[in-house]
């Protein structure tokens, strides 16, 4: 199965999470996965929050920035690839001056 996610509408959310700033993104969703094309504008983050049934793993394409896990900071950039488990916390942040871009996909525990 291919997603090509240029047939994905955009959705643009203010204060994601709780955090700041702007994220544009792209998803395919289904009962299993959550996969995500995202941007993150400079300045912006995702906010504080805990992966209760889930877990997150995040590929940064491109930018730079950093992850606040569980209270650690964890610098970003193009390559970096964050993993948050199911019971964890996470926030996304963009310091850079540009467009943060990351690959996500949030898988379910059933």
């Amino acid at each position: 199965m291919i997603i090509d996610f240029s047939k994905i509408e955009e959705q643009y959310i203010q204060a994601f999470k709780g955090g700041n700033g702007q994220l544009c993104t792209r998803n395919f969703v289904d009962e299993d996965n959550k996969i995500m094309m995202s941007e993150l504008a400079p300045g912006a983050n995702i906010g504080y929050h805990k992966h209760e049934i889930n877990s997150e793993i995040i590929c940064i394409i491109s930018g730079k920035g950093y992850v606040d896990f569980e209270g650690i900071k964890e610098n970003v950039a193009a390559g970096s690839i964050h993993y948050c488990p199911k019971g964890k916390s996470h926030a996304l942040f963009n310091n850079g001056e540009e467009v943060l871009k990351y690959f996500a996909i949030v898988g379910e525990h059933h």
